[in-house]
């Protein structure tokens, strides 16, 4: 399996630890399959034995064994990099007491009064940024101690818009 490289690297997280696979990484990768979910793999000149055992195509997530030892793997889309980028990690989002711009832009609605209970993934405000509207949603269930904007108003990136209680 000869790579027909592009330009773009990938992220994966390999047993907890992200690594990053260049174009250049997979050129030099050659993988033949033997049979159903078995690899041959030749990378630097050393050879390997891989096999799919477990795969979640759905949430790029597949459990290999190499040379009788498992990998749980995860590939990130470009949007978990972006998202990342913006301080959304998944997974941290739960402890998030406050909701910054993730750009410049002008706030075309806020969805939520001060006192609302909100639930995760709530719309609470619109954020139009070049020339794109984006909803910012809640990241968690949780009340909303403050709003320091109102429809109209222009934000920079990181300015405060939001606080949970």
């Amino acid at each position: 399996m000869k790579s027909t490289s592009t330009n773009i690297s990938h992220s994966v997280t390999i047993n907890n630890q992200e690594i990053r696979i260049t174009p250049e990484t997979i050129d030099h990768l050659d993988a033949i399959e033997v049979s159903k979910n078995k690899w041959h793999v030749l990378f630097e000149e050393k050879s390997v034995e891989a096999e799919i055992i477990e795969s979640d195509f759905k949430s790029r997530t597949y459990k290999v064994k190499i040379n009788n030892s498992n990998y749980n793997i995860h590939i990130h889309s470009p949007l978990d990099a972006v998202i990342k980028q913006l301080g959304f990690e998944i997974g941290a989002n739960k402890q998030i007491s406050d909701i910054k711009a993730p750009m410049p832009g002008l706030i075309l609605d806020v969805n939520v009064r001060i006192g609302q209970q909100v639930k995760e993934n709530e719309a609470l405000l619109v954020l139009e940024a070049m020339k794109m509207e984006n909803v910012i949603v809640s990241p968690r269930e949780g009340v909303i101690k403050s709003i320091t904007i109102e429809k109209g108003n222009a934000v920079d990136k990181n300015q405060l818009l939001i606080e949970f209680e």
